[in-house]
């Protein structure tokens, strides 16, 4: 790792993650010496961890930003932060399997968000809106959502599945 940055004298002695710390410590299972004292962990134990996640994650931006020069671009991306941590798997690994995750959160919400449109239109279109949604359940065409993307098959199996359920008015 590159020569420790000094911290800004306003900044100094200032946290970022008090609380965060103190949760991360207790879900770790940070001994209390004794019983008597207090669940909460010991105030300097949190000052030291904050400053060390702090210079951490300075460092990275910093090593993310000086890629990005290298790259002559102005702005980081999230490579950047990929090739700076090029060098240690494990936070590689979870780099990318958080980024995964986000990508997958964000198109399930998409999918709920379409879904609500449609629930939305059966209400505004009544009774009639209902029975052909009902139609379109047995197999008969009715006012589809026209062409779709590519099939995934989680996408297949889900279709499965409801296709097999009869819904009943």
């Amino acid at each position: 790792m590159a020569e420790p940055r000094a911290r800004v004298a306003r900044h100094k002695g200032q946290m970022n993650f008090p609380s965060e710390l103190r949760l991360l410590l207790l879900a770790y299972g940070d001994p209390s010496p004794h019983p008597s004292f207090p669940a909460e962990p010991l105030p300097e134990t949190v000052r030291v961890l904050d400053e060390i996640v702090t210079d951490f994650v300075l460092e990275m931006c910093h090593g993310a930003a000086q890629y990005a020069s290298y790259s002559r671009r102005q702005k980081i991306k999230v490579d950047d932060f990929r090739f700076a941590l090029r060098r240690d798997p494990n936070k590689l690994g979870r780099v990318q399997e958080l980024l995964r995750m986000e990508r997958e959160l964000k198109e399930a919400r998409k999918a709920f968000d379409q879904n609500d449109d449609q629930v939305g239109n059966l209400k505004d279109a009544g009774k009639k809106g209902l029975e052909e949604t009902v139609d379109s359940a047995d197999g008969k065409k009715g006012k589809g959502k026209g062409k779709r993307g590519p099939r995934r098959d989680s996408d297949a199996t889900e279709d499965a599945i409801s296709k097999k359920r009869k819904v009943t008015v």
